[in-house]
């Protein structure tokens, strides 16, 4: 029988960078977006590297110490209706129902 050694760690998160995958996404996506606009300018340096590498020091500052998919939520919750509640929404149909033996 022939084994092999695999990691105890399978849930660790995917590092790239020392960033999230979503997170070098969105840096390599705004580099690329703002290299599409500005990139034949003669400051092409102020207005692809300087905002790409801000987010990119934001992100690093930003995230520190949260849980690992703390952006994605973050955005989820944006994009979601304002109000949450725990309990149904309470119909007006139902009367109000009165406990025997409680006076």
């Amino acid at each position: 029988m022939r084994t092999v050694p695999v990691s105890k760690c399978l849930d660790k998160k995917l590092i790239l960078f020392g960033y999230e995958v979503p997170d070098v996404l969105a840096i390599f996506l705004t580099l690329s977006i703002l290299n599409f606009l500005f990139g034949q300018t003669s400051l092409s340096v102020a207005f692809v590297w300087a905002p790409t590498l801000a987010l990119a020091v934001i992100l690093r500052i930003g995230k520190r110490g949260k849980p690992e998919k703390h952006l994605i939520h973050w955005v989820r919750y944006q994009f979601q209706p304002g109000t949450y509640c725990a309990f149904n929404e309470p119909t007006k149909n139902q009367p109000f129902k009165k406990e025997v033996g409680s006076e």
